[in-house]
């Protein structure tokens, strides 16, 4: 039976998860344009490109380095969490 605390809890739990696999991409992509934005500052370029491609190729690295930890992180939430309740554990 699917109480309103376990409901709850199984929500808190999955918004932990999102928030935790998706740093390592959101880090990148501000990093990225911090610095490309201190390289447009500092050389008075104003390319829209220049913004698009480094954080896209910054995005697309750092997705790739932890592909591995955001599927373990996954499937680890389904395992133990997700499938139980669906079996009626």
């Amino acid at each position: 039976m699917l109480t309103e605390t376990v409901f709850y809890d199984t929500l808190r739990q999955s918004l932990w998860i999102a928030t935790i696999t998706s740093v390592p991409i959101l880090t990148a992509a501000l990093v990225a344009g911090v610095g490309v934005g201190l390289f447009q500052a500092l050389t008075s370029i104003q390319e829209m490109t220049l913004t698009f491609v480094p954080k896209l190729m910054a995005i697309v690295v750092v997705f790739w380095l932890s592909m591995s930890f955001m599927t373990e992180t996954l499937v680890g939430f389904f395992r133990d969490r997700i499938v139980p309740m669906i079996a009626g554990g």
